[in-house]
C-alpha cells in the first residue's frame, strides 16, 4: 500500500508549507495525483485522515483532482493522451508506453507525480 508512504510525505510537505505562516485551522488541502501513479483515492483520503488527526490538519477535507497522463513522441511530434490495453484475465487496464500513432517510444510529460494545489486555511490577524 504505497498510499500511506505518499500521503505522509503529502501531508508532512503541507506541514512544512503552513510553518512559514501564522495558520489557524486548516479548511482545505487541493492535490492533483496522475493517473500513472496508480494510487487509489479512498485509500488516498482514508490514510489522510489518520495521519492529520493530531495536528493542524485536523477535520480538513482533501480534495483530489486526477491528472490525466500527457506523452510527448520525439520521431513524430505527437502529444497527447496514451492508450490503454485491456487485461481481461485480471481485469485491469495497463498503459501502452508508446506513440498512438507511430508506435515509437514517448516521454510522459504529464501523469505521473503528487502534486499539492492549493491550501485553504484560516491564519491569525496581524
Amino acid at each position: 500500500m504505497h498510499e500511506f508512504s505518499i500521503t505522509t510525505q503529502l501531508v508532512d510537505s503541507v506541514l512544512q508549507e503552513l510553518k512559514k505562516y501564522d495558520v489557524k485551522k486548516v479548511n482545505e488541502v487541493y492535490i492533483e495525483i496522475g493517473e500513472l501513479t496508480f494510487l487509489a483515492h479512498e485509500q488516498v483520503k482514508f490514510a489522510y485522515e489518520i495521519l492529520t488527526k493530531d495536528n493542524i490538519l485536523k477535520d480538513s477535507k482533501l480534495v483530489i483532482k486526477e491528472r490525466k497522463t500527457v506523452c510527448k513522441c520525439s520521431a513524430c511530434g505527437y502529444e497527447g493522451s496514451i492508450e490503454y490495453e485491456n487485461d481481461e484475465a485480471h481485469h485491469f487496464s495497463f498503459p501502452k508506453l508508446c506513440c498512438p500513432k507511430c508506435g515509437s517510444d514517448v516521454e510522459i510529460i504529464k501523469g505521473k507525480d503528487c502534486v499539492v494545489k492549493n491550501i485553504k486555511a484560516v491564519v491569525e490577524n496581524v
